[in-house]
């Protein structure tokens, strides 16, 4: 089933055109990622899919059984209503049922009948399998507090609080929904990238989506296309057959282009010579002559950037931490801490929020200082820091004169320069670009402006934190090829485990408490080491029989567990469902005594008999399991 399709669409912001008769399919069960250049089309192509934009050109087709639902980079809410009110804003008896029994667990009601009440609603219309789901859905993410209002929300928080509402809402629709992200890993912790993976690829949905996550595009896509030069190209497979069929794809197309160019050289050297009056077959000859013209000038873009940059030179003591303590009140960051950096150290630093990798980055640089203990920093060290904060610029200002104001050209080894508008061409800001004003670029463009400042100081010492959010694919691409070749210290503290992967040697990991472990390897490595701890802690205790006697004395009886509404109310249910189910199978096993049965009705009374038995066993084991804590 066709949930959409576009038949050679077309659109334009202001006198830019994003595509140009572009032609595509959506099938029920497709899971494509969409990639492009920021400033390519992506979030507006997303619109127009979820009816927010329209098209200039060409038709759209949505199928009327299909529900599209969005998640956009920028969420939009009721920002006087609460957390809670604006996850349950679907008008729907589920929503509406939900809303209420997750305000009265919020609000702590000690009004028996009001729970009891939403209780009942709820497995009349039996919910509960979609009750877990909510709560499974709220607890991965971190959403706890349902009754603070939208608008007090940081920028995290309300990423969050807007996936968990569209994660939420297709859970409304049974079939049919297209659900369309745009950025969806942005501000989530790795642990809940990893989850929303698994929940992705569980979920039968239909999913197009817009990610520079390439472990999570390759876990949950099966498609990807790629918007470039006003076209869109579809490439079946994961990240890595995508990268080797578009190297097959540029190669063919410079083959065609030279081809081109050899038979435009033909042509035009016959045009000069051909007289004024010319005939019919001349003037045709004439027309495929502008065809090829533009085809011999086309131009292909590579990304893959090999820049050998002379770095400021980095002499023999870089940066040594000796016996680092630093604390805010009883929060600890740093106890201790010990380490010396060396020349060409590529460090990754990982940790829970809060847990103080900006602290340690801010103190690194000498802009924080710490509570004791000596941080000694390289004569020859210079920093170059890429912060979250983003850019500090004045809005009149064009990027090539931005850029021009830090210095008019980039050294590299071979004793020549890059100008500052080959630089910019570099990093995906093409000449015709760079006098474009800093208040037109768009947020990913600014990201990439400021990326591109920073190495543009030649720093021998990068730091970046979080330097991947809002940065494109093809920007990603530019960045690691420049990062693989930097011969100087690269420390990086983000989300993205591919980049992390690619780029870093050993892990800085801030467990809490002023405890940082030194890992050696990378990002893929310790979640492999993680792993296989938490299922060595998950292994089943040895039974209580085995154990010795002075164990088992030893041992506290544990603690009751309190036994809620909705536990009672499933004890009561489920004594009436096993003797209802013995009653049946008694009746049908008299009726299987009938020598008359035919050979259908025997199979019928057969096969339900084994339901019966399989549903018997189920229901015993969960009783016996709530028994325990009946008073």
């Amino acid at each position: 089933m066709h949930y959409v399709t576009a038949d050679k669409i077309s659109k334009s912001y202001g006198i830019k055109p994003l595509f140009t008769d572009i032609t595509f399919h959506i099938s029920e069960g497709d899971k494509i990622a969409l990639i492009a250049r920021n400033g390519s089309g992506k979030s507006t192509l997303l619109k127009i899919l979820a009816g927010k934009d329209t098209v200039d050109e060409g038709t759209i087709w949505i199928h009327k059984d299909v529900t599209v639902a969005l998640f956009e980079q920028e969420p939009q809410f009721a920002e006087e209503l609460s957390v809670l009110d604006n996850i349950f804003h679907y008008k729907h008896p589920v929503a509406e049922a939900m809303r209420n029994y997750e305000k009265i667990l919020a609000d702590g009601s000690k009004d028996h009948s009001e729970l009891s009440a939403a209780l009942a609603r709820i497995d009349e219309l039996g919910a509960w399998d979609f009750e877990a789901k909510v709560h499974q859905i709220l607890n991965k993410l971190n959403i706890d507090n349902l009754d603070q209002k939208v608008k007090t929300l940081s920028g995290g928080q309300r990423k969050r609080v807007a996936l968990a509402q569209v994660l939420i809402d297709i859970g409304f629709e049974h079939k049919h929904v297209l659900l369309i992200m745009d950025e969806p890993t942005n501000h989530l912790d790795v642990a809940m990238v990893e989850w929303l993976e698994n929940y992705l690829n569980q979920e039968k949905v239909t999913l197009l989506m817009v990610t520079h996550d390439r472990y999570f595009l390759e876990d949950v896509c099966d498609e990807i296309w790629e918007l470039d030069e006003q076209n869109l190209f579809t490439y079946k497979g994961d990240y890595r057959e995508y990268l080797e069929k578009k190297a097959a794809r540029i190669e063919n197309t410079i083959a065609n282009i030279d081809k081109a160019r050899n038979q435009y050289r033909k042509e035009l050297e016959w045009m000069r010579k051909q007289p004024r009056a010319r005939t019919t077959k001349s003037r045709s000859r004439q027309d495929n002559f502008y065809e090829i013209e533009a085809k011999a000038k086309q131009k292909v873009v590579d990304l893959q950037v090999e820049l050998q940059m002379k770095m400021n030179r980095l002499g023999g003591k870089v940066t040594e931490l000796k016996k680092v303590y630093k604390s805010y009140g009883d929060k600890v960051i740093l106890k201790g801490f010990d380490y010396t950096f060396k020349k060409g150290e590529r460090l990754g630093i990982i940790g829970k929020n809060g847990a103080g990798k900006s602290t340690f980055l801010h103190m690194l640089q000498g802009l924080e200082a710490q509570d004791s203990g000596k941080i000694n920093i390289g004569d020859t060290v210079v920093f170059g820091n890429f912060s979250q904060q983003g850019l500090v610029i004045k809005e009149d200002t064009r990027i090539i004169e931005f850029v021009k104001n830090i210095a008019e050209n980039f050294p590299l080894a071979d004793g020549s320069t890059l100008s500052a508008s080959q630089f910019l061409t570099l990093f995906l800001f093409p000449p015709e670009q760079q006098y474009t004003y800093l208040s037109k670029l768009s947020g990913g463009e600014k990201k990439r402006l400021q990326l591109l400042s920073i190495l543009f100081r030649n720093p021998n010492f990068l730091i970046l934190d979080e330097p991947t959010n809002d940065l494109d694919l093809p920007t990603l691409s530019v960045l690691e090829n420049f990062l693989t070749d930097f011969p100087g210290c690269l420390v990086i503290v983000s989300h993205d485990r591919y980049f992390m992967d690619r780029l870093v040697d050993h892990l800085f990991v801030f467990e809490g408490d002023g405890v940082v472990r030194d890992f050696p390897g990378n990002y893929s490595n310790y979640r492999i080491e993680e792993k296989a701890k938490e299922k060595e802690t998950k292994k089943p205790e040895q039974p209580e029989a085995e154990k010795p006697k002075a164990t088992e004395a030893a041992k506290p009886a544990p603690e009751k567990k309190k036994f809620s509404f909705k536990d009672k109310r499933e004890y009561d249910q489920l004594e009436k469902d096993i003797a209802a189910l013995e009653a049946e199978k008694t009746t049908i096993t008299e009726k299987m005594m009938n020598p008359n049965l035919n050979y259908d009705e025997m199979q019928q009374l057969s096969n339900r008999i084994v339901f019966i038995t399989n549903e018997l066993e189920t229901k015993e084991l969960r009783w016996l399991e709530l028994s325990e804590y009946v008073s």
